[in-house]
């Protein structure tokens, strides 16, 4: 039997029997068996294509059945298909041995500690998932432990920085959608996605299309809806698209990120990106006082933990509250 085989059996054996042998009897059961496993020879069974494994598409299949977005979808795919090349095991056969020795692999390889996270995420969404149903008896993700990663200080933008971006732009598309994004909070597909008919300018909001398929109400301020209006009054093209590139083809969410890091280089802001503009917007929510279940509702997220993750406190809102209750 192969050294690895060998360890894998050993390891498993010892996990399930610690809590319930002393050292010594441990050592005496385990070295019996590594004295029996020492007479066999294993086969690695191959998987044909990780795209057929039965299980992975099942589980594939329920995501889409759940409402997760094409793009989470194509992410889960593409992680576990890595995986199972690399294990070459079938998703039953998959040992807690197996995914640290993939992980050390990525990690030695140079892929970043919050990359290996959230494999750890995309794997215990499977084999969660696969355990949850009965069809393995025991989750290899069980007695993996969390990585830890070194958190970087959030970025948002000064209220000087957004000035300076909205006069860079010598387009008004481009001065519209710094707006609405400063504005409203949304991801960059959300915005994208809309038409024109979406925005409801006697009441300023939109209905959004967030993750998973769910809708959700968004708000304007009134100089973002007064730009908004002056750009489509400006539009000369017959598409139902709320954004268009110069050949009147829906704005994709590439095309946007190339047009901010244009303007933010020509601004001399660094760092202009979408999600910056949604962190700026929830961090200010949150510091001027609004009830975080609100913001957390404008932001679409499931979770009040997910929205406080996107919020840099103000340290003088931190300041004068300690001075009025302490």
């Amino acid at each position: 039997m192969s050294i690895v085989a060998n360890k894998m059996i050993l390891d498993t054996l010892n996990e399930k029997l610690k809590d319930t042998l002393t050292v010594s009897n441990m050592e005496i059961v385990l070295s019996t068996v590594r004295d029996v496993i020492a007479n066999y020879e294993i086969t690695a069974y191959e998987i044909e294509e990780t795209g057929k494994d039965m299980m992975l598409e099942a589980f594939l299949d329920a995501m889409n059945v759940e409402g997760k977005s094409d793009k989470t979808v194509t992410r889960y795919r593409y992680i576990l298909g890595n995986f199972f090349k690399y294990v070459k095991v079938p998703s039953h056969h998959v040992t807690q041995y197996h995914i640290r020795t993939y992980l050390a692999k990525e990690k030695e390889r140079g892929i970043a500690d919050n990359t290996i996270r959230g494999y750890c995420w995309v794997f215990s969404a499977y084999f969660g998932w696969l355990h949850r149903d009965g069809i393995i008896q025991r989750n290899p993700m069980g007695n993996i432990g969390k990585v830890k990663v070194q958190k970087k200080v959030k970025e948002v933008f000064t209220e000087v920085e957004i000035e300076k971006l909205k006069n860079a732009c010598t387009l008004t598309r481009d001065k519209a959608i710094i707006s609405f994004l400063k504005s409203t909070g949304c991801r960059i597909s959300e915005v994208t996605s809309l038409d024109r008919d979406d925005i409801d300018f006697t009441n300023l909001e939109c209905i959004v299309l967030g993750k998973g398929n769910k809708q959700r109400a968004v708000y304007l301020d009134a100089v973002t809806g007064m730009v908004l209006q002056k750009y489509l009054n400006e539009r000369k093209d017959d598409s139902p698209a709320l954004f268009v590139g110069k050949a009147g083809e829906r704005l994709r969410p590439g095309g946007v990120r190339i047009m901010l890091n244009r303007i933010g280089k020509q601004a001399g802001v660094d760092h202009v990106h979408p999600h910056k503009f949604r962190r700026t917007e929830i961090t200010e929510l949150v510091n001027r006082g609004m009830p975080i279940e609100q913001v957390k509702a404008i932001a679409g997220h499931e979770k009040i933990d997910t929205t406080m993750a996107y919020v840099v406190i103000d340290q003088q809102n931190v300041k004068n509250s300690y001075r009025k209750y302490a």
